[in-house]
């Protein structure tokens, strides 16, 4: 009997269990780590909020749950891929895969995947095995690229994240499609990754723009408060850099903070608009360059990637767009919808003079605004790749195919 009453004790408590994680990665992706509470996802569920921490006792363990859940999630799928025998149908199957899942996603057929971009804000001691969970599915990605041969370890996982941002990134766009697209999106992604933008008699030799974006004059004030707040939200998400904490990193009083921000909503769009401004006039002064627009799309690429890292970077990560306030985020949305725009127009006049390869001009300008994103995350989950790196590690294999040398 003990057997017996057991097994649907169990399974009963698992399902109640996935439950909770399948709602509460719906309010995790809208809401953050910080701004979810057990009481939103208790009510979601139909329970109450002590029902909730019988399965998990802390909201950090319920995050961690989901992002766990996520992350086997997209092992499995990879795992699947790496069944087929060539690297370059591997990928196809990838993205096929992924993109078949979205689709029962967006149909209410499968549970959300979990933003992982917010995965930061966990602390540190319950972040561990969800970061080492993360790393172990780029390490195993990383077999796509061959490592030991003509490309080594570092530049294996390079290109492992990068093809793995696209994935993170695309719930940004892909809404925008219909689901009777998705074939169509699959074979330009994968077109994009394998072979990149430059036509086949192109060469990596972009130019540093690196007087558009970074001044020689020292920051203001209130620059010196962009960036503490936008190296912050990066790392801990837009609710997890309080004014406290953004306070404390400048070594000031709130007070001061106050002195120069009017609230903190205020010194987010703030740091939206710095970013923003900084791609503009990167994006204006690539546009100047002698040369075709291969030259001009790589050195803008390269530009904004050694960024990142630079002392007046990085630039603030899409995802906290996120946590705004509703009439905020539109007009945020707004502005990156120009950007993307941008690339978009160039990548169009690149084909036209035939230093570009014919791709869907709209998605490779989301994709390249993806990997360029990424970058901001390069110190904390790439150690040891320096800023001169970063445009042949991250933007190079973008711009030319993840299998270039």
């Amino acid at each position: 009997m003990a057997d017996g009453t057991a097994a649907p004790s169990t399974a009963r408590f698992a399902r109640k269990r996935e439950a909770i994680i399948a709602a509460a990665t719906v309010i995790l992706n809208r809401e953050g780590v910080k701004g979810a509470t057990l009481a939103d996802v208790a009510a979601s569920v139909g329970l109450i909020t002590t029902s909730v921490t019988y399965y998990f006792k802390k909201k950090e363990d319920l995050a961690a749950a989901c992002f766990l859940s996520s992350i086997e999630r997209l092992d499995a799928l990879i795992a699947e891929a790496m069944r087929e025998p060539t690297p370059e149908q591997r990928l196809h199957r990838i993205f096929d895969l992924y993109l078949s899942l979205d689709r029962a996603i967006r149909q209410g057929e499968a549970p959300a995947i979990a933003y992982l971009s917010d995965l930061r804000a966990l602390s540190e001691d319950i972040l561990e095995p969800v970061w080492l969970a993360l790393v172990e599915l780029y390490r195993r990605l990383s077999a796509l690229f061959d490592p030991g041969g003509a490309i080594d370890q570092r530049g294996a996982m390079a290109r492992a994240y990068v093809l793995m941002e696209q994935i993170f990134w695309s719930p940004a766009w892909l809404f925008r499609y219909d689901l009777e697209d998705y074939p169509r999106i699959r074979d330009r992604m994968v077109d994009i990754l394998m072979h990149g933008l430059a036509a086949p008699d192109a060469v990596w030799d972009p130019v540093l723009l690196a007087s558009a974006c970074e001044r020689a004059a020292p920051a203001t004030p209130q620059e010196t408060f962009l960036l503490a707040a936008t190296r912050l939200i990066n790392q801990l998400g837009y609710r997890g850099a309080s004014v406290e904490k953004i306070s404390a990193e400048l070594n000031v009083t709130k007070g001061s903070f106050y002195h120069h921000n009017d609230a903190k909503d205020d010194l987010v769009v703030a740091c939206f608009e710095h970013s923003f401004e900084v791609i503009r006039r990167v994006q204006t002064a690539g546009q100047q360059l002698d040369g075709d627009q291969w030259t001009r799309l790589s050195s803008i690429a390269r530009t904004l990637a050694e960024h990142q890292l630079s002392d007046r970077g990085p630039l603030l990560r899409a995802s906290a767009l996120s946590a705004l306030p509703q009439p905020i985020r539109e007009h945020m949305v707004e502005q990156s919808s120009r950007i993307s725009g941008r690339f978009a127009a160039m990548i169009s006049d690149g084909i036209a003079d035939g230093s570009i390869r014919p791709v869907d001009p709209t998605i490779a300008a989301q994709m390249l605004n993806a990997t360029l994103n990424a970058a901001a995350d390069l110190r904390a989950s790439q150690s040891g790749v320096t800023r001169e790196e970063v445009g042949a590690f991250y933007a190079k294999p973008m711009l030319m195919g993840l299998f270039s040398r």
